[in-house]
């Protein structure tokens, strides 16, 4: 029981942490690593600077 238990918290966190976004930069590193990019990656903190000029840029569907 308790594994069943365990197993759908972690399915909800990994949802969550999905939805908001806070695997991104992660993601981005992988993609980065994988591609075989010259340039190195960007700092976490340049990275989140870039995506969020990017978000005003293109604001896109969003409630705010």
């Amino acid at each position: 029981m308790w594994s069943h238990a365990l197993r759908a918290g972690r399915g909800i966190r990994w949802y969550l942490t999905s939805l908001m976004g806070d695997n991104a930069y992660r993601a981005y590193l992988e993609h980065h690593a994988l591609h075989g990019h010259e340039e190195p990656p960007l700092s976490e903190r340049a990275f989140w600077r870039e995506r969020m000029d990017d978000q005003d840029r293109n604001p896109g569907v969003r409630c705010c």
